[in-house]
């Protein structure tokens, strides 16, 4: 029987991460550190650039995300840290913060292509959730897409979907726009 685990991203997962981003770094030279620069810079670094960034923050020992295991095969990530570290959700009319509450956010997702749409998204919510009741996290907040069909584009699903988060035990707290919702999951 399949087993899944999780890991935190440090130096000694680093080899896992970078084989499930593969040559591409997941999504098109993103290294998951889209939210975490200003567009400007993202763009001036895309593909090695972002690489060599996401390392130097593992090098650094910061708290960034949790890789999943099936039968010890990097098959999943999700992206986890204090919400200050995403600059983007700072700059965003859609995603800014609903109130003063420190709380850490989920801002990425990556699950390897042929495990996509089994589930393993919510597992990784409950890992996270696990991994941030250890760390005295009072809330977490996701900000998923809504899909328009059953047949979302991976590209489109890198923040998650709210039935995921839903699944989860996630519960929304505010829509500015059509398609993104804020989630909370209150851990005190």
């Amino acid at each position: 029987m399949s087993k899944l685990t999780f890991k935190q991203l440090k130096k000694s997962t680093w080899d896992d991460f970078e084989k499930l981003f593969g040559e591409r770094g997941a999504c098109g030279g993103c290294w998951c550190m889209y939210w975490r620069l200003r567009n400007k810079d993202f763009e001036a670094q895309k593909g090695e650039g972002n690489k060599v960034s996401m390392k130097q923050l593992v090098e650094q020992k910061e708290l960034i995300g949790l890789i999943a295991y099936l039968n010890k095969e990097p098959i999943g990530w999700c992206s986890v840290a204090p919400r200050e570290k995403f600059v983007r959700l700072a700059n965003s009319r859609v995603l800014k913060p609903i109130d003063e509450k420190p709380v850490w956010s989920i801002v990425c997702f990556f699950i390897g292509k042929k495990y996509r749409k089994q589930g393993y998204s919510v597992e990784l919510l409950k890992a996270v959730i696990d991994f941030c009741k250890k760390r005295g996290v009072e809330i977490l907040e996701g900000y998923p897409t809504e899909p328009y069909n059953e047949n979302i584009p991976a590209a489109f699903a890198w923040t998650g979907i709210p039935s995921a988060f839903e699944k989860a035990g996630f519960k929304e707290v505010t829509r500015r726009s059509k398609t993104r919702p804020i989630m909370r999951y209150f851990l005190k």
